[in-house]
This record gives structure tokens, sequence and C-alpha cells, in this order.
């Protein structure tokens, strides 16, 4: 590991040994998410929790730490809905990095959309303080058309992931309609939740009876609005039904809206991904985040979008997607926020900001865009008294920010510093931290 990311890891390990540190955030503006208003006062944390917030009560002052907001404003951490979380040991300090990544941009829980074994020891390494970085929450590997051979093979993978811990499964196209019935009626009996994305052979009405918790990327939303849909129509088989976007009706959508709602299924847009699958690779090569990016991660990103920049139809499916997204919205299903970072020129950190502004251009309120971040996430989880809130007994997960986010969505990128379950990031430490892991990938 780079000695200057190591150095402030250290650093934050070495603020974790201290059982009972206290922080006091004062002289700023919090957004407790409790309500829909800023309010004024100040936030007392003891070790992992926030234990007072308004009037606070004096504390001793040999172990306190003031933390001078200056006017600023405080906010609940953010939860990166939809994470893809390198290995540990095979992807040595890339996983560090992109943990750090996600806790320096203010994202202070993960949900993990690919797991692995080695991620439920780093998930209790996580939650100790051992590794720094987001609360983790994780699949196990995925299902899909190469890792399911039969209902019977479903349903036993189902039972095995349940048996090791793993928090939810992941779903990937290629599953027949059998395999994922079985998958399902297993998972139902275990209490185990599903997710991801809708396989063609199961469609969206079908997913939506079986009880799954989240769809991501809004998959199998273009194709349910397709009149008269077999795999014989043209662009059946394109990705996210991007060869669909002129057959669609839209007068199909509020009964799909409905279908959604009553199902309690949760939607999860990912609309950074698609936007850069349609964007401009010149500009995205000159985002000041690319510095971020592996050399050889990059040099994937640019093979991958090299030829379809500008499409015409993927621009069509971008306009497509944000009536999609304000239908649900508006319809009282249930939005989650998640970028699909690392993913093609979506880097930790940085996309779930681009997220938020594009939950915003889908016609969302800033509070709105913040609240799919912080209290849907836990209320997803059953967590509501664990994370989301900037409330007395809720975990210390607490984002700093220069400039009003309810004015200007955009200031949720301006970030004075992090703190993840009581152990504080100051902008100092975060600048380090990020200047040796773009250091180390210019050598």
């Amino acid at each position: 590991m780079h000695r200057k990311v190591l150095a402030v890891l250290l650093t934050i390990s070495a603020a974790g040994a201290a059982a009972a540190e206290s922080y006091l955030f004062t002289n700023g503006n919090l957004l407790t998410m409790s309500g829909d208003a800023l309010v004024d006062g100040e936030v007392l944390v003891q070790g992992e929790r926030i234990v007072a917030v308004g009037e606070v009560p004096d504390v001793a002052e040999d172990n306190l730490t003031v933390i001078d907001m200056a006017g600023g404003y405080l906010m609940p951490g953010l939860a990166e809905m939809h994470a893809h979380v390198p290995q540990p040991g095979r992807d040595g300090a890339y996983t560090e990095d992109v943990l750090f990544l996600w806790a320096a941009h203010g994202i202070t829980t993960a949900r993990g959309m690919l797991g692995h074994a080695t991620h439920l020891a780093l998930r209790e390494d996580l939650r100790a303080h051992r590794t720094f970085g987001p609360r983790l929450i994780t699949s196990g590997p995925s299902f899909n058309g190469n890792s399911v051979s039969g209902p019977e093979q479903a349903a036993s993978m189902v039972r095995e992931q349940h048996a090791a811990g793993f928090d939810f499964l992941k779903i990937h196209p290629g599953l027949t309609l059998s395999e994922y019935r079985a998958m399902a009626e297993t998972a139902r009996e275990l209490g185990m939740p599903f997710a991801g994305h809708i396989p063609v052979d199961v469609g969206l009405i079908r997913a939506l009876e079986l009880g799954k918790a989240s769809i991501d990327h809004t998959d199998g939303f273009v194709h349910a609005l397709v009149p008269e849909l077999t795999p014989a129509t043209p662009g059946f088989g394109s990705g996210f039904g991007v060869g669909l976007v002129d057959k669609v009706d839209l007068e199909r959508l509020p009964p799909l809206v409905d279908a959604t709602r009553r199902a309690g299924t949760w939607i999860v847009p990912t609309e950074t991904l698609l936007e850069n699958f349609a964007g401009d690779l010149d500009e995205m090569l000159g985002r000041p985040e690319v510095r971020f990016i592996p050399p050889e991660l990059l040099a994937r990103y640019e093979r991958a979008i090299s030829g379809r920049e500008n499409d015409d139809a993927a621009s069509r499916l971008l306009e497509l997607r944000r009536i999609i997204t304000l239908a649900l919205h508006e319809g009282g299903v249930e939005l989650l926020l998640g970028s699909d970072s690392p993913q093609v020129f979506n880097v930790p950190g940085f996309s779930i900001h681009r997220e938020l502004q594009s939950m915003v251009a889908a016609g969302l309120s800033p509070l709105e865009a913040i609240a799919i971040g912080t209290v849907s996430p836990a209320r997803f989880f059953g967590m509501e008294n664990e994370f989301g809130r900037i409330a007395p007994g809720l975990a210390a997960d607490l984002v700093l920010l220069g400039g009003n986010p309810l004015e200007d969505i955009r200031n949720t990128s301006g970030i004075r510093g992090v703190m993840v379950r009581g152990r504080w990031l100051g902008e100092k430490e975060r600048q380090a931290g990020l200047a040796g892991i773009a250091q180390r990938y210019a050598e």
C-alpha cells in the first residue's frame, strides 16, 4: 500500500482504538432527515453513537474533539445501494482504495451486489473497525445462466448461501422461469431477500409476483412497456431494452407502477451507469475523478465505451428511463440510491453524487434525492434505529458539507469531512488519502 494511504488508515485506526472518544459538532446547520427542513443545534458523538442533538449536555473536555462546522451543513451518511466490492486478497490494495473512496465521499453503507466468500470476513472487519470503510451488507455469488443448472441446483445454492451467512441473493440474467421460481420459493422459506436483474424468461410481472426485494437498473420495465413482445421482436435481446425504445406504449406504465407498489418491490435506477454508456468518451476521460481509476481498469472502460458514445437510441432510452423513474416515485414506489460503482466510469464515491444529480434531473427534489440515499436504505434493511438520520442512539454516520444541498444538490460533493460510525475523517486526512491513491495510479 502507498505510504500516504497507509498513514491515513493507521491514523483512523488509532482514533478507533479510543473507545470513549467524543466529538462535538457545533456552529452549523443540521439536515437530520427527521423532518423536511434544516435545524440549528449541535451534535454530540460518543464512541460509535450519536448521543445528543440540539441542546448538548456538558462533556468532559479531556477526550472531546470539537469540530467547528463554520456554518456548514451536517447530514447523515449516504448509502451506495448497488456497490461492487473487490475481493480482499485477490485485488490487494484496490479493495482498500475502493472502501476509502466510498467513505471519503460520504458513503457509510454499501450494499455489495456481487458477493464472494471473502466478503463475509470483510463485513466483520469493517464492523469491528479493523478495516476502514462503510458498513457492508453483501449478497452471495451471482445466480445466473452459468452458475445455475436447474431448479434443484438453484434451491441448493440458496440454502448454501443462507448457511454461509450472506445477507441476500443476487440475480443476474440467464435463469429460466423454473430455476427462478425454485430460487424464489426457497428464499422465501428461509426468509432471505433476493435482488438484481430480471431474467427475460421471467419478466417483470412474474418477478414482482415472486417477491423480489429490489429491481436494480430499473430492469425489465422497458420490455414490459412493449405490447405483444416476443423473443422474435427486433431489439428483444438489447441491453436494458435500448433496441425497444421506439416500440414502448407509455399507457402501459401506470399499471406497472401500481403492480410494483403493491408488490412492495423497491427500485434502484443506477442512472449514471446508463448515462455513461450513452455519454461522450472524451468528456468522461476529462472528469477529475479519472485519476482514481487504475490504468488497466481505465483501458477496459475505454474499450467498453468506444464506438457507443452519443448513440441516438441510447439517448432516447435515457429520456424514457427518466419518465419511468419519476412515474415510479410519484406512484408511491420506493426508490433507493445506487450508482453501480466501481463500474464503467463510475468511480467509487464520485458516482453517488452524480446519481443524486440524476435523480433531481428526473424530477425528484434535492430532499427527496437525499432521502433515497439515507432514510430509505435504513427502512429497506429494517435498520431505522441504526442509521439514516441524525438522531440520538443512531450510528454516528455523518457528512459535513460546505454548501446547502437543499438549494443545490451538487453541494453534496463539497465535503469537508466524514464520520463513519464514530471515526472522523477530517479534510486534511481525507485529502491525503485521496492524493495517495491518485499518486499510486499515476506511477
